[in-house]
């Protein structure tokens, strides 16, 4: 790789990680072909991007970076991966899910993660597959805001029943 290719690759790494408030860091390596293809594609599915980078060139990206990113290079050893997703629990549940489907293979293993501003280390993947997106949380306050109101109409719809039927009863008794 030139100097100018090594540049180039830093600046498409350096733009990745400011645009994405999630960043795991996950190891591949090992992974025979069709393994990873299957890894390849449950990303895809899911809305996750799965880059193969070198420490180097990562490191040099993440302190370009305007992040804070200095917990997470300390991971930096081995091979690495990034998987980045715009829903902070997506890379999480692909991992998880591609283990439990392949038990034979202990890869990909996670590594660490930065969740907006917080490090998660490699003994939090549990963690992280249970933290909810933003969208499941707005989707949680709609049902807990809607839950009164749907009681309130509910009582008005019985109360409305209920006066109808004496109204009804009433009538019947004059004749």
């Amino acid at each position: 790789m030139t100097k100018n290719e090594k540049k180039i690759a830093i600046d498409k790494l350096k733009d990745m990680l400011n645009d994405s408030k999630n960043v795991y860091l996950t190891d591949i390596s090992g992974m025979n072909s069709e393994d990873t293809s299957k890894l390849r594609k449950l990303c895809f599915s899911k809305g996750v991007t799965l880059q193969v980078v070198k420490n180097t060139l990562l490191k040099q990206a993440m302190e370009s970076c305007e992040k804070d990113f200095d917990d997470i290079s300390s991971v930096l050893k081995g091979n690495t991966s990034v998987m980045i997703s715009d829903t902070s629990n997506a890379p999480a549940k692909v991992i998880k899910e591609f283990l439990s489907k392949n038990k034979s293979s202990e890869k990909p293993s996670f590594k660490g993660a930065q969740i907006d501003e917080s490090y998660y280390d490699q003994n939090q993947l549990a963690i992280l597959e249970n933290l909810k997106s933003k969208e499941e949380l707005i989707g949680d306050i709609v049902l807990i805001l809607q839950s009164p109101m749907k009681n309130i109409v509910s009582s008005i719809n019985s109360a409305s029943n209920k006066l109808a039927g004496i109204l009804k009863t009433l009538e019947n008794k004059k004749e």
